[in-house]
């Protein structure tokens, strides 16, 4: 039986923290214990104090060293995020310290990245020039995972269809359109639809499975006949891809808002051949369970109005 809230409040302590985060890193007791400083007897008995709290084992032994339980995975990603959040404690007050306001750890898919969030960030240095920002822009599937292991505090993007989504909150922003785009004077560029399976004779750079993206994309081969192209290149990276696309042949599927934006640049050129289907629209991410920082606040009071300011142009 799962005992009351009461008995982790009295019984818990950091080093049962410390000790869980690192039989996850390390997978043995000796290397724990080496990680967090104590001995290895007493990471043991650390652990034994741990499974008789619990009522059940968290960990398998194995001669290769430690396997988690369900009930081990699951407390260890709570020791996991209880540390970030101490880690994020410990610069919020350094940053007050130096009277800066805070840090605010942003995770961002492509389009949101490229649209509504660069304002935002703007607006920010404008009225909170000693904020400290920082942006990782990625897939939603890897920005959701580290949301809810507390290396980020908020996230711009989708929750994945397979998520255990409880703990988090999510406020719709926008939708999202494709584009297929390649460098400028491609032959796939010329002014009447390409045909489609012409570009299959061209590498596509995709993000990779299981991304929204990624779906609507076999979606689109799949209405184009079964069409596959000679050659598939996976990456996140805009820069990889505008790199790539430069100097190749290669055609590449990206927000329009992206597109768009590098085709007024010249750095590439629409492909003029439709991407079937549509993404759902993403959103601001939160987890549920941890209150916003005033910096938070002040990134998502922020990120909402330019959010609704893009919704309206």
């Amino acid at each position: 039986m799962v005992p009351p809230l009461s008995i982790f409040r009295n019984r818990l302590r950091m080093r049962h923290v410390q000790l869980l985060q690192a039989l996850a890193e390390k997978g043995s007791l000796r290397a724990a214990s080496e990680m967090i400083g104590i001995t290895q007897p007493a990471a043991t008995k650390a652990l034994q104090e741990l499974e008789d709290m619990v009522g059940t084992p968290l960990f398998v032994r194995h001669p290769r060293g430690l396997e988690p339980t369900p009930y081990g995975a699951a407390f260890t990603r709570y020791a996991k995020t209880s540390l970030e959040d101490l880690r994020a404690l410990r610069s919020d007050l350094a940053a007050m310290e130096n009277g800066n306001v805070g840090r605010v750890r942003i995770g961002a898919i492509m389009a949101a990245a490229a649209g509504f969030l660069t304002p935002a960030i703007v607006s920010l240095s404008a009225s909170h020039p000693r904020l400290q920002l920082s942006v990782q822009v990625d897939t939603s599937d890897i920005l959701v995972r580290a949301l809810n292991d507390g290396l980020l505090d908020l996230v711009i993007g989708r929750i994945p269809t397979d998520w255990e989504s409880e703990h988090l909150s999510f406020q719709p922003l926008h939708n999202e359109h494709l584009m297929l785009v390649a460098r400028p004077n491609h032959p796939a560029c010329a002014s009447p639809p390409a045909e489609r399976r012409d570009l299959a004779d061209f590498p596509w750079i995709l993000q990779a499975s299981p991304s929204p993206m990624r779906q609507v994309i076999e979606k689109t081969f799949h209405e184009w006949g079964g069409v596959k192209p000679v050659a598939m290149i996976e990456t996140s990276s805009i820069l990889t891809t505008v790199s790539l696309l430069g100097e190749t042949d290669m055609v590449a599927v990206v927000p329009d808002v992206v597109g768009r934006y590098f085709a007024d640049i010249g750095a590439l050129a629409p492909v003029p051949a439709p991407i079937s289907g549509s993404l759902p629209n993403y959103g601001l991410i939160l987890r549920s369970s941890r209150e916003s920082t005033p910096a938070m606040a002040s990134v998502i009071e922020v990120i909402l109005r330019e959010a609704r300011a893009a919704a309206s142009d």
